[in-house]
C-alpha cells in the first residue's frame, strides 16, 4: 500500500504560491508607480547599507525566536528610515521573504499535530486580514500610539523571556476540543496585532505552553502563521499605498541570508544577551513614538 503524502506538502505549496503572488504584486505596484511618477517612500534609490543591514540583523535574530518587528521598529525610528505610519507595511511586506524561508525550515525538522498546525495558522492569517485593513486606513498619530504601546509590550515580553517566567508547558504536539478552540481565538487576536508591530513568537509560546503543547512547537506554529498572514496583510498595504519600497527591499534582501546562517547558530549563541540590548533599544525606540505622537496629535 502506498505511503500517504505528507500534509505539509500541501502547506509549502500553497505557502509557496501565496509568497509568489505577493512578489509578483510588489513587482507590479512599484512599476506601476514608477511610470506614473508616483513616490513610494523612497522608491527611486537602492536600499542603503543601514536598511539591508536591519534586514539582516534583525530576520538573523528572528530565526533564534528574538522576533523581528519591535527591532525592526526601534531601527526604523531611531534613524528615520520611513515615515512613521508606513513602518507597518514595510515590515510586513519586506519581512515576508525571510520568514517563509523561516517558515520551511521550522516546519520541516519540528512535530506539530497537522490539525493543530492547519487551524492555528487559518485563525492568524483571519486576524491578519482584518486587522491590516484596519490599520492601514488609520492617520499617522494612531498608529504611532499603536506601534509605541506594541513596543512596549515587547519589552515585557523579552523581559519574561529573560527570566523564563513563562507556562511550564509539556509535551503534547497537538491539541483538540475547547483547548483548540481557544487558541485559535487567541492566535486570531495576535495575527491582527502582528499588523502594527506587535510580534507573535513569546505570546505564541506562553498559548501553547498553557495549552500543555512543548514550547518548541511554537517555532513552527510562529513562523508558520507569520509567513501565511504576511503576505496576506502585505498585499492590503500594497493596495493602500503604505509602505516604504527601498526599505522593504532592504528587509527582504538582508533577510535572507540571515535566516540560512542563523539556522546553524540557534542552540550556541548567547540569546540573552542580545535580548537585553533590544529591551533598552526598544524602550528608547517606544518613548520616541508615544512622543511623536503627542506631537502628531496636537498639530492634526
Amino acid at each position: 500500500m502506498p505511503n500517504s503524502i505528507d500534509p505539509r506538502v500541501f502547506l509549502f505549496t500553497a505557502l509557496a504560491l501565496l509568497t509568489a503572488y505577493l512578489l509578483y504584486a510588489w513587482y507590479g505596484t512599484a512599476v506601476a508607480a514608477t511610470r506614473a511618477g508616483r513616490r513610494i517612500d523612497g522608491w527611486s534609490e537602492p536600499p542603503s547599507f543601514y536598511e539591508n543591514a536591519v534586514g539582516f540583523v534583525t530576520n538573523f535574530f528572528d530565526t533564534l525566536g528574538i522576533g523581528s518587528f519591535a527591532p525592526t521598529t526601534s531601527l526604523f525610528k531611531l534613524r528615520q528610515v520611513v515615515s512613521d505610519e508606513n513602518i507597518p507595511g514595510t515590515m510586513m511586506i519586506g519581512h515576508t521573504p525571510p520568514v517563509v524561508i523561516q517558515a520551511f525550515i521550522f516546519i520541516a525538522i519540528i512535530t506539530v499535530d497537522p490539525l493543530t498546525l492547519f487551524t492555528l495558522l487559518v485563525a492568524a492569517v483571519l486576524g491578519a486580514w482584518l486587522g491590516a485593513g484596519v490599520v492601514a486606513r488609520l492617520p499617522r498619530y494612531r498608529i504611532q500610539v499603536g506601534m509605541g504601546i506594541a513596543l512596549l509590550i515587547a519589552a515585557v515580553t523579552f523581559v519574561l523571556a529573560i527570566f523564563d517566567i513563562a507556562a511550564v508547558g509539556g509535551d503534547a504536539t497537538g491539541l483538540s476540543g475547547a483547548n483548540l478552540a481557544i487558541a485559535a481565538a487567541v492566535m486570531c487576536v495576535l495575527g491582527a496585532l502582528m499588523t502594527i508591530g506587535v510580534g507573535m513568537y513569546a505570546p505564541t509560546m506562553v498559548v501553547i505552553s498553557l495549552m500543555g503543547m512543548n514550547p518548541v512547537a511554537a517555532f513552527p506554529i510562529m513562523m508558520g502563521a507569520s509567513a501565511f498572514l504576511m503576505p496576506v496583510a502585505g498585499l492590503r498595504f500594497l493596495n493602500a499605498g503604505r509602505y516604504g519600497l527601498k526599505a522593504a527591499l532592504g528587509l527582504a534582501i538582508g533577510g535572507v541570508p540571515a535566516v540560512l546562517i542563523a539556522a546553524f547558530w540557534v542552540r550556541s549563541f548567547p540569546i540573552n544577551v542580545m535580548r537585553w540590548l533590544v529591551v533598552a533599544v526598544v524602550l528608547y525606540a517606544a518613548i520616541l513614538m508615544l512622543r511623536s505622537a503627542v506631537q502628531e496629535r496636537r498639530v492634526t
